[in-house]
């Protein structure tokens, strides 16, 4: 992200930046919250110019041998996304119930997307939460702690 950042001219790129998400762990008796990468070795480019990004990139030798790995945001991916992370670009811990089966956030960015939960690991309170934006049914990983359970 810094090296992007350093060698990309401004007019090619607005910014640079990762995103993360909450997630507790339990170590030494206790639970903490820790941030996370959302995606591991991903770095988001932000541009109004998309075609001096790519000739930028292709120019610059650091970032030139990862080409095949370049990929565009699409509208409905960028969305949710921003949906998700918000403006802070930081996936926040979210809370709910299970009612006789079913779902229900009570708090956070998850809140009116139960229909998008397809796991959720309640011992170590995480969510796996399909995007349905790409054909491959991509999963990320969010902060879910179910605090009650009425069967």
């Amino acid at each position: 992200m810094t090296l992007c950042r350093e060698r990309l001219s401004d007019a090619a790129v607005k910014d640079a930046f990762i995103l993360t998400y909450d997630r507790m762990l339990r170590y030494a008796g206790a639970w903490h919250m820790e941030r996370r990468l959302l995606f591991p070795s991903y770095v988001f480019l932000e541009s109004s110019h998309e075609e001096t990004l790519f000739r930028k990139i292709q120019e610059c030798n650091c970032i030139a041998g990862q080409k095949n790995q370049l990929d565009k945001v699409g509208y409905e991916e960028e969305r949710f996304l921003k949906r998700l992370c918000g403006e802070g670009r930081h996936l926040k811990m979210s809370r709910g119930i299970i009612r006789k089966g079913t779902t229900k956030i009570t708090e956070g960015p998850l809140k009116g997307m139960e229909n998008r939960i397809r796991r959720i690991d309640r011992h170590k309170r995480l969510a796996r939460v399909e995007t349905a934006l790409r054909p491959d049914g991509h999963f990320i990983l969010a902060g879910l702690e179910i605090t009650e359970k009425i069967v």
